[in-house]
């Protein structure tokens, strides 16, 4: 009989190489043609956090000055 659960290595968290973890998720509503934009690319998730952490950055550079 099956396990119920899966395969005991599908329990284990996913291991990461980054500096930092990424223990939050965030979703938010977008237009059929970015969605398709952003699914073309290779690493869509990397790519979206990546296009996040530049605005945020800028964001904090206009106000600092």
């Amino acid at each position: 009989m099956p396990n119920p659960k899966g395969k005991p290595e599908n329990l284990e968290p996913i291991k990461s190489d980054r500096e930092k973890p990424l223990p939050e998720k965030l979703s938010f509503r977008v237009t059929k043609e970015m969605k398709e934009e952003v699914q073309q690319q290779d690493n869509p998730p990397e790519f979206c956090r990546e296009a996040i952490q530049e605005k945020l950055d800028r964001n904090k550079g206009k106000s600092s000055t």
